[in-house]
């Protein structure tokens, strides 16, 4: 049990996500066709993509593509101002840049949805800081998986 007075909070990072993630909903409501919305959200992902850190940026590309080739039923949208790849509505998986958090690599992580069971115990996010050819198979074969 922490100590009492111990808790500080949020941090500023974590109070930016949340409001970006409520920014996107506001905007998702706001969006008329479904087609609107899907390009919007392409749209969303690739320039927030685009601001990443060089390091982030190149593995966020290289996800994005490896998801978007692999798994064309996940639709791409921003989820707390990280990509990420929904299915019917909910994350499936996300890449979240070192930069976001201050963090030491970057991440790729799954949700709930995500259908990677095995036994008792398994992994849901898994550090990345280089996508090398055996990486990309891995990744492929998770976002298949992931997606059903």
């Amino acid at each position: 049990m922490a100590d009492k007075g111990t808790y500080e909070g949020f941090t500023a990072e974590e109070r930016a996500a949340m409001k970006e993630h409520a920014q996107e909903q506001k905007k998702a409501s706001r969006r008329a066709s479904r087609e609107e919305k899907a390009a919007e959200a392409v749209r969303d992902v690739l320039a927030k993509i685009a601001e990443m850190p060089d390091e982030d940026r190149v593995l966020a590309e290289r996800v994005h593509a490896i998801v978007t080739r692999e798994a064309p039923s996940l639709a791409p949208k921003t989820w707390y101002g990280m990509p990420a790849y929904a299915l019917d509505g909910k994350v499936v998986c996300f890449f979240q840049s070192a930069a976001k958090f201050k963090a030491r690599y970057a991440t790729l992580g799954f949700n709930d949805p995500a259908l990677l069971d095995e036994g008792p115990m398994w992994a849901t996010a898994f550090a990345l800081v280089e996508v090398t050819d055996e990486v990309e198979k891995r990744i492929a074969d998770l976002v298949r998986r992931a997606a059903g």
